[in-house]
């Protein structure tokens, strides 16, 4: 009689940091001899990574943890993990909520998960959330495209925005080696990737964890420095990056974008906020027109450049005036994508104990009045690619249509056309853009593009 293969199963929340952790951590089950599955109840081990960035998400988590809890007790032998920034921002107090839980792995334990995993099957409880140095990534993610990958550059974050739990669940910022990012990007792109997106807490920030300084005395090992170091691995066709943040974006990184071919012309800048006492309240170390020079002098040089942010509505103390300022800054800047959240008070941060919250109605209301201008502002920046040729590169099927396949612009704008995605998928294609939506395009081919042949 064959034995059955064990199958583990992974629900990812939150950010590009824990798909990208998701990934590395699937490599490992892979590794160990477990299958992929789409089901959690037909799996062995169900792996939760979680988020807690806001308070909707870490409910849901509670909400399927309760479920296979209860599966638990029919089916003893499953294994029951909660891995990311809930499982390290509450540690053992989950057991107290959820006994029937094996594994609580904080973000910094992704890379041990094989050794925790050995150790709960040994019959033992495993909670692991203590600090540890960076564990460099020796297993092989499984990843969920062919065409584009993530690698981390920087774990952690040593920011202290009064609104966020991340410092406190990722840890202190530790920087990977150029050498071990390139040495990866390398091996993806022998692979057939062709996008690379970098990835980082807080992306600007690379580098200030390593040792050595140029002959001028600057830090040698920066964000802008990797850029150079990393831009023409062979096979890579497109680099992005996220996160950054306003306080260390620098003109230096800027003239690199625009210099280096490969570097896509899409920048995620987090504002959070247009108002200067609630970006100070936030301690988010900017004003609103630092922010507005660091859009005008990408735009300077870089006119086409895809400007996408994160914005908060309802900090506490948040006036009707201040909201308007934030208003203000989105009508006047014109965000190609704008991810907008309702603040939501945080265990551990400073502001979740402020007493001038924002009512919920109130904050209900800005989120409307906010999403409806980022809306409006996007179709206005989505006009300019109306019969335009874009180069697309192309990643997938269109899961509303079949006779369609999608990808995205270098500005990132995902883009529709019809074409069989078993002769395009992984090419880079030039489409005519015939039909343009807020957040999306539609264009029909016109060749492939010159990098393919």
């Amino acid at each position: 009689m064959t034995k059955k293969p064990r199958r583990y199963h992974i629900t990812t929340f939150g950010c590009q940091m824990n798909k990208a952790d998701s990934e590395r951590m699937a490599g490992i089950l892979d590794n160990m001899g477990f299958i992929s599955s789409e089901d959690p109840n037909e799996s062995d081990v169900i792996l939760y990574n979680t988020c807690s960035i806001r308070d909707n998400a870490e409910q849901k988590v509670y909400s399927y943890l309760g479920r296979q809890a209860k599966r638990k007790h029919q089916q003893p032998d499953i294994t029951l993990i909660v891995s990311g920034c809930v499982a390290q921002q509450e540690g053992k107090a989950l057991l107290r909520r959820v006994p029937e839980l094996d594994l609580i792995m904080g973000p910094q334990h992704a890379n041990r998960l094989q050794d925790l995993l050995e150790q709960v099957f040994d019959g033992n409880q495993v909670v692991a959330t203590e600090p540890i140095h960076i564990v460099e990534d020796i297993t092989k993610p499984r990843r969920d495209s062919k065409i584009t990958a993530w690698v981390n550059i920087i774990y952690g974050c040593n920011e202290h925005c009064t609104y966020c739990v991340v410092p406190n669940v990722r840890g202190v910022e530790q920087s990977r080696t150029p050498e071990a990012i390139r040495a990866e990007m390398e091996e993806l792109g022998q692979q057939g990737y062709k996008e690379i997106t970098l990835l980082g807490q807080n992306i600007d920030a690379y580098g200030r964890d390593l040792p050595g300084v140029t002959a001028e005395g600057r830090n040698k090992h920066t964000f802008t420095d990797l850029l150079y170091y990393v831009h023409d691995v062979p096979g890579i066709e497109r680099i992005r990056f996220a996160t950054s943040h306003p306080r260390y974006f620098t003109e230096r990184l800027i003239r690199a974008c625009a210099e280096l071919p490969k570097v896509c012309e899409h920048f995620h800048i987090p504002f959070q906020s247009g108002d200067n006492q609630l970006l100070k309240a936030m301690a988010r170390g900017y004003t609103h027109e630092k922010y507005r020079r660091i859009i005008d002098k990408i735009r300077q040089l870089m006119p086409d450049a895809s400007i996408s942010a994160d914005a908060i509505v309802g900090f506490p103390g948040e006036t009707e005036v201040q909201f308007e300022n934030t208003l203000k800054l989105v009508e006047d800047i014109g965000f190609d994508l704008l991810n907008t959240a309702a603040y939501s008070p945080r265990p551990g941060t400073p502001a979740a104990v402020w007493e001038n919250q924002v009512s919920e109605e109130v904050k209900a209301d800005r989120l409307q009045r906010l999403n409806h201008l980022v809306g409006v502002k996007a179709a206005e920046r989505s006009l300019r690619y109306m019969g335009r040729t874009e180069e697309i590169l192309v990643e997938d099927i269109n899961p509303k249509n079949a006779n369609q396949v999608m990808g995205r612009t270098r500005g990132n704008r995902l883009t529709f056309f019809e074409g069989d995605i078993n002769e395009i998928k992984g090419k880079l294609v030039e489409v005519k853009i015939t039909e343009v939506r807020p957040f999306s395009l539609t264009g029909e081919v016109k060749h492939l593009a010159a990098v393919n042949s």
